[in-house]
């Protein structure tokens, strides 16, 4: 059950780091950021990377082996990772219509999926 907790705070943690991150391109077509200063939009993002370590932090202490949890901290960080990338394609073919995927894009995919098989193999 804690595997599953932590890989669904993963998943929030990710959606609010992607927002924060690179959500704040998209601002401009907003009408109440078009005039939104470098600063603004710092604060902005800030405060929704907040909400990432809300969710963040709690999932690596949950799934954390060493605190009672399924994972070690390898493969915490891995998950995360593969997490983050499947939230940020997600997220720019949804919000950027001009951006694609490429057979390279899928050829460095595999090679995640190697990494979270080599990482979790004993």
């Amino acid at each position: 059950m804690k595997a599953f907790a932590t890989i669904g705070l993963l998943i929030l943690s990710n959606i609010f780091m992607t927002l924060a991150w690179y959500g704040h391109l998209k601002f401009k077509e907003l009408r109440w950021f078009e005039n939104a200063g470098l600063i603004s939009i710092v604060l902005i993002s800030w405060g929704l990377a907040l909400f990432e370590y809300c969710f963040q932090v709690p999932a690596n202490r949950i799934g954390y082996e060493g605190n009672g949890g399924s994972f070690s901290l390898m493969q915490l960080k891995v998950i995360q990772e593969v997490i983050t990338l499947i939230i940020f394609v997600l997220f720019s073919l949804l919000f950027f219509k001009n951006e694609t995927l490429r057979w390279n894009h899928f050829v460095g995919f595999l090679c995640l999926v190697l990494a979270v098989y080599f990482i979790f193999k004993k």
